[in-house]
């Protein structure tokens, strides 16, 4: 006899899902996805499956032998977009024994030690790929350069656009800027150089898979643009200060700026639950991404300025609270 299980009323019916969202976001990353392929070839390829697969594997075994759960939750897909995350913040030249590491981290540390799906306060993708950041910076430091299809550990590597920006602004030089690819390169991913992580190769991809779960109401406007929208006003005001710092849709368009206020700082259970939170949330993620990328250790910030954002999503909950259900708003 199956339970009858009472709850208390408002009841309201909707088609939304967890598999229908995880699985939505999987299919908004496929352009980029498609993207890395015809850049880096077998590398993207081995990285991006051995990710998935190793997430995949990693929670089915934590959810059957560690916390012993009659129902295991691999088949509602956040295990396998946790690992084309990680994939997408990793290069393409990575070895698979790093790869695992990274994907063990991101499910057993950022996510089931925290209960599993909806109990993780910071981002499992993001703390994997900042632990493996710190442990292994060599390897997560090394970009090969775009082009070589065939080519795995021992593709051919270089600096990146972010690279490139942060010599500038150390150099007090403008004239190393001119290295950069014009906007129009950035944005569809063409760059003669390293081209960054397998993720962040072509803003235009990443921008396709927007307008998508826009499209589908898999996520809202707010954290995005908001994101975008600070990053690039403080960016030209800097521009405007000092030629030494890139324009800002140079900044716009290099580095995980595109794949982290898309993919990342939207993520459900980490993020603000109403529109304005979400706002004072990428606002905050846009400042700190700026300000680590010109005055940070590393060239690139968006890592980083997520996480910790994530830690201050409770606080921003408590005091921006959503309308209540049935609440009569006053004007």
């Amino acid at each position: 006899m199956s339970k009858l299980i009472i709850s208390l009323s408002p009841h309201a019916h909707g088609t939304d899902s967890v598999e229908r969202n995880m699985y939505g976001v999987i299919i908004a990353l496929l352009p980029a996805l498609l993207v890395s392929f015809a850049y880096f070839g077998i590398g993207s390829a081995i990285v991006c499956a051995t990710s998935v697969l190793a997430c995949v594997v990693f929670e089915w075994a934590i959810n059957k032998y560690i916390l012993r759960n009659e129902r295991t939750t691999v088949c509602d897909g956040s295990a396998a977009l946790t690992g084309l995350l990680l994939g997408f913040n990793l290069p393409s030249n990575l070895p698979i024994w790093i790869i695992l590491i990274g994907a063990l981290v991101a499910i057993g540390v950022g996510k089931m030690s925290f209960g599993g799906l909806g109990c993780n306060i910071f981002n499992p993708a993001l703390v994997g790929r900042c632990v493996l950041l710190v442990s292994f910076p060599a390897q997560m430091t090394s970009w090969p350069v775009a082009g070589q299809l065939t080519s795995y550990l021992d593709a051919e590597t270089g600096a990146t656009p972010l690279s490139v920006m942060k010599w500038a602004i150390k150099s007090g030089d403008a004239s190393v800027l001119q290295q950069l690819p014009d906007s129009w390169h950035l944005l569809i991913g063409h760059t003669v150089e390293g081209a960054g992580t397998i993720g962040e190769v072509c803003a235009l991809a990443l921008l396709l898979g927007l307008a998508f779960m826009l499209w589908r109401g898999i996520i809202t406007w707010h954290t995005p643009v908001s994101i975008l929208a600070t990053v690039f006003v403080l960016s030209g005001l800097l521009h405007l200060a000092n030629p030494a710092y890139a324009d800002p849709f140079a900044v716009l368009f290099s580095g995980g700026l595109m794949l982290g206020a898309i993919f990342m700082a939207t993520d459900y259970v980490t993020s603000p639950m109403c529109g304005r939170g979400q706002l004072v949330y990428g606002v905050g993620i846009g400042v700190l991404t700026v300000v680590i990328r010109n005055w940070g250790a590393y060239p690139e910030g968006m890592s980083f300025a997520i996480l910790i954002m994530n830690a201050f999503t409770p606080l921003i909950n408590t005091y921006v609270k959503p309308t209540r259900f049935g609440e009569v708003v006053k004007k």
